[in-house]
């Protein structure tokens, strides 16, 4: 079963040319589990009307994934999801983030890694960056008002952060982790702390507000304690109900 590419949200930022376009759209959907392996990925034609590019485009970006071991083509049936690529020596599966304490421990990485990027991404950012960045927060209010969980939108902000380190290390480690840095990927993180999932997710997104505005400003400082405080607030919220559960 094929996923439309309009599930993406929000749109991914413009590209350096058409095709490494579809390379991003491909590789961030198969790295944050929308396709899984094995799965169809739309035909041709679906990718050239979602996109509006040439046939050209579309197979040129589709050998560029062949050529990562993203994806294999069977002739005469379509092209299917065949792995994360190559440079995903270190990923998180789900069944590592099926417990409180895994998630905990996620995040005690993220800390420590997402904190030094956004100072980084203060110092380093691009106007684009900046476009990109507020794009997610647009997408995250969206998904509020929808009643949805937001996820999409969450992952995409942090990943445009790290894009805006202008270190493509930070990138490719962030792309190659995927959705499941989101904590509420897996688990109710609202029910736990015992809140309206609207009103956590008011919260999660005003300290995103924080986190963007200090890296608007560029100011280093600000932006990795705002960081720091929006991931250790999750942290902190997990280890009481785990405590509670105990």
């Amino acid at each position: 079963m094929s996923v439309p590419l309009s599930d993406l949200n929000p749109p991914p930022r413009r590209p350096r040319n058409l095709a490494s376009g579809l390379v991003e759209a491909f590789g961030l959907r198969i790295r944050g589990g929308q396709l899984q392996i094995g799965q169809r990925l739309p035909t041709e034609a679906d990718v050239m009307a979602e996109f509006g590019v040439s046939r050209t485009v579309v197979r040129e970006a589709l050998s560029k994934l062949q050529a990562a071991g993203l994806v294999e083509t069977r002739h005469g049936i379509g092209t299917f999801v065949l792995g994360l690529g190559e440079r995903a020596s270190f990923r998180l599966a789900p069944e590592q983030m099926a417990t409180l304490r895994e998630v905990i421990a996620v995040l005690d990485l993220r800390i420590g890694l997402e904190a030094e990027a956004a100072s980084l991404a203060a110092l380093r950012r691009s106007d684009d960056n900046l476009r990109q960045m507020r794009a997610s927060l647009l997408a995250f209010t969206a998904a509020i008002a929808s009643n949805t969980d937001a996820v999409g939108a969450d992952f995409q902000l942090h990943l445009e952060i790290a894009r805006a380190t202008q270190n493509q290390h930070f990138l490719d480690l962030m792309t190659d982790l995927g959705a499941l840095l989101i904590p509420r990927k897996r688990i109710d993180t609202a029910g736990l702390a015992g809140e309206d999932r609207r009103d956590y997710l008011r919260r999660v997104h005003a300290e995103h507000e924080s986190i963007v505005n200090a890296i608007a400003n560029q100011d280093a400082e600000a932006a990795r304690a705002a960081m720091r405080t929006h991931l250790s607030n999750s942290r902190e919220r997990l280890r009481r109900a785990q405590v509670d559960l105990a």
